[in-house]
């Protein structure tokens, strides 16, 4: 089984447990995101240098929504 883990505010957190937890544009389970291609927001053209070009994952995690980096995004087999 896969689990998708999250590093929110500095603590590292296994989203795949919560039941509620929806992440992604179509805000899916976090299994379902990974295994429907992991989609990210991400600009085409950056216009301007600002965080709001940065790529994203929105994450909806226990009443929270949080945005952030891909980078802070690990998946675990086992």
């Amino acid at each position: 089984m896969k689990h998708v883990y999250a590093n929110l505010l500095g603590v590292w957190v296994n989203l795949s447990k919560d039941d509620k937890c929806v992440m992604g544009p179509n805000m899916t389970s976090p299994t379902l995101w990974w295994e429907e291609n992991a989609e990210i927001w991400s600009p085409s053209k950056r216009e301007e240098h600002t965080m709001y070009q940065l790529d994203y994952i929105q994450i909806h995690y226990k009443g929270k929504d949080y945005r952030i980096n891909p980078i802070f995004i690990q998946i675990v087999e086992g």
